[in-house]
């Protein structure tokens, strides 16, 4: 039987790095993966970082909003010459199932992992499974994380701290080739894995996109972005993985015949 992404091309707008995954995967389903990485992201050391993790008063609990966020904060701890056993006695959040992989190839077993992976959900379903949220907590972000997790904080009355341990930027170098690619006219779908990729697609932009293009994105949070800056035709999928992005658009391209 033949795969419903069978010679479709499909644009890859994450970075680079990070999108061999979703790139495999399409070639997997006989698909055509079109790679242009729309963002660089580096790990970012902040000066402050060995004073703030060894601490007298131990974090009780660390969120990760990425498995960006678990490489580089890891990396940190490195650098930095820091013994991981000061986390001997934490609990560890992760936003979804790669950042909770991300954290067991460093030893650590996520605590917790909301249902559907975005941050409104982390802060939603914490108290399905846990009666208190033990203080000081450590979030590690991004330097475009967005402030849901440290409002909800606020709004409790934890003692948490936020630490950037990443930064994102868009990948302007591939901006002619993003439009070429799509003055050719000839993609089948788009993908956005996060709202930095739409932002970065968009601010790169310049050639019309073909009416009626499928943009499969990761998750609702990603989606919205999309909206807000007038993108259209989104598909999102059930799970908010590359798995289910690519599910998707397998159901689509099968309605579609």
């Amino acid at each position: 039987m033949a795969s419903p992404l069978e010679c479709k091309k499909i644009l890859i707008t994450r970075e680079k790095n990070q999108a061999e995954e979703l790139a495999t995967k399409v070639v997997q389903r006989k698909g055509v993966p079109e790679q242009v990485p729309l963002l660089n992201i580096t790990c970012h050391h902040d000066q402050g970082f060995a004073g703030l993790i060894q601490k007298e008063n131990p974090y009780k609990w660390l969120f990760f909003t990425s498995a960006n966020g678990v490489h580089c904060f890891f990396r940190l701890m490195q650098n930095n010459g820091l013994n991981r056993d000061i986390f001997s006695e934490a609990k560890f959040a992760a936003v979804g199932r790669k950042t909770g992989w991300a954290l067991e190839s460093y030893g650590y077993q996520a605590d917790f992992v909301p249902g559907i992976y975005n941050a409104e959900s982390m802060t939603n379903d914490f108290f399905n499974d846990y009666d208190h949220l033990e203080e000081p907590v450590l979030l590690v972000r991004g330097n475009w994380s967005r402030d849901t997790l440290p409002r909800w904080l606020e709004g409790l009355g934890v003692q948490y701290q936020s630490l950037e341990v990443y930064r994102t930027g868009h990948h302007y170098a591939m901006k002619d080739n993003l439009n070429t690619k799509l003055a050719q006219n000839d993609l089948d779908a788009i993908t956005f894995t996060s709202p930095s990729c739409v932002n970065a697609f968009v601010d790169m932009k310049e050639a019309d996109i073909n009416p009626g293009l499928p943009i499969v994105c990761i998750g609702t949070t990603t989606a919205e972005r999309a909206t807000e800056l007038g993108l259209d035709n989104l598909l999102i999928p059930e799970e908010f993985t590359i798995d289910g992005m690519l599910v998707k658009l397998e159901e689509f391209f099968k309605q579609k015949g």
